[in-house]
């Protein structure tokens, strides 16, 4: 009947995908991906747990020309995923919202994908709690679906909390702990009852 109302039988957006061992995809071992939007058309999130290693905020906003005002030397880059990796995407608190577009993906997170944002963190004007990537994972029409049938993905409720403040090395278990599981009781191999 999905296919009939226009949206997928289960709407992921603003829930965690955590990724299952021996996915066979190294840019997502371990990953923690926030699904910003999910319909009959496909999915895309972005990975929140994997800091860059090539850039941070002061650099990034370097090479955008925008004057830094507030200290930022302290935040990370994130990798978003392998999609339009020169793309960036800022998940943050709603206490604020771009003139010019954020995409509400929750009651308490949104995404703002416009130059506005940086130009408001650099002058510390952005909201209070928030993750900057480069690029993003994208699935098309039933991919996702399919990938969580074949045992790649366990999808959770997204916390604020575990997003925005925990360390981004302790997010994969941590997600894995809001369902009760423990990491070393995965396997890889998927099974039906």
């Amino acid at each position: 009947m999905a296919a009939e109302t226009g949206t997928p039988q289960t709407n992921l957006t603003g829930h965690l995908l955590i990724a299952m061992p021996g996915m066979g995809d190294p840019r997502f071992e371990h990953s923690v991906v926030f699904i910003c939007d999910h319909s009959d058309e496909g999915a895309m999130g972005l990975i929140v747990n994997k800091p860059s290693n090539d850039v941070d905020m002061p650099t990034l906003l370097s090479q955008l020309d925008i004057d830094q005002v507030s200290d930022l030397s302290e935040r990370s880059v994130h990798f978003g995923g392998p999609v339009e990796m020169g793309r960036g995407f800022v998940l943050h608190t709603p206490d604020y919202h771009s003139v010019v577009t954020t995409l509400e993906v929750r009651d308490d997170i949104h995404m703002t994908a416009t130059l506005d944002i940086l130009e408001d963190l650099a002058r510390g004007e952005g909201p209070e709690k928030w993750m900057m990537m480069l690029g993003y994972a994208g699935w098309a029409a039933g991919q996702l679906e399919g990938e969580i049938a074949e045992n790649g993905w366990l999808v959770c409720d997204a916390a604020p909390e575990l997003i925005f403040e925990m360390a981004d090395m302790d997010k994969w278990e941590a997600a894995l702990k809001t369902l009760g599981v423990a990491a070393l009781a995965l396997s890889s191999a998927g099974g039906r009852a």
